[in-house]
């Protein structure tokens, strides 16, 4: 250990820190180069290929060039990701799990609403209440 002096792992450490950033910043410019809707396919190909090519200085251009843009769309893909899952987690609670399209919510508001119009008694819509709940 006497000839790695603690500086030099301090730096060593640094380097491969800075190294695992640099390939995530790579691969997130990549990323967007290809998330990118508003770019041509040569445009895109040019991009890639310029960042590939000369990777510092592409990188840098590009999100010197393209880096608000690449927020917003990193943006919209979150929250156009987040809808998603509101509407899966809506539409599971909706069906009750089964993915029947009306669900366990919709029949028991299908029996209240006979009960109530009288086309059900109490007793039949109790029966029909714990059947479907079981």
């Amino acid at each position: 250990m006497d000839d790695y002096p603690l500086l030099n792992l301090f730096l060593t450490m640094m380097f491969l820190f800075l190294w695992v950033l640099w390939f995530f910043l790579l691969f997130k410019v990549v990323t967007d180069i290809f998330r990118d809707h508003s770019l041509s396919g040569w445009t895109k190909a040019a991009w890639l290929i310029f960042v590939i090519v000369l990777p510092y200085a592409g990188v840098l251009v590009y999100l010197i060039a393209r880096g608000r843009g690449m927020g917003r769309r990193e943006v919209k893909e979150a929250e156009n990701r987040e809808a998603a899952f509101r509407q899966y987690v809506r539409q599971a609670a909706d069906d009750g799990g089964t993915g029947a399209g009306g669900g366990h919510v919709a029949d028991l508001a299908k029996l209240s609403e006979l009960r109530e119009k009288g086309h059900l008694s109490q007793e039949e819509y109790e029966k029909a209440k714990e059947k479907l709940l079981a």
